[in-house]
């Protein structure tokens, strides 16, 4: 099967609910019909589920800690050595 964009944005328009399992089983079958030689978008479908992945993990109600006067010196430093290198 000859790679068709205006398909794959049919697909892509199609994954998370593919992915949630909120589709019927004959337009899952059909969007794995087509992933399966569909190099564009079987990569689109695995970042999703990493994207997915990532979101379950967050804790909104967790927030990292404001970084160290330290760290921000180290930061600023490597910025500035990445900022001359490029002189």
């Amino acid at each position: 099967m000859a790679h068709d964009p205006e398909r794959c944005k049919q697909i892509f328009a199609l994954l998370s609910e593919y992915l949630d399992l909120e589709m019927p089983p004959e337009a899952c079958a059909e969007i794995e019909s087509h992933m399966t030689d569909c190099a564009p978008c079987i990569e689109f479908a695995e970042s999703l589920k990493a994207t997915i992945a990532l979101c379950r993990q967050h804790s909104p109600e967790v927030r990292p800690k404001p970084l160290s006067a330290e760290a921000k010196a180290t930061l600023q430093s490597a910025w500035q050595q990445v900022l001359a290198s490029r002189k």
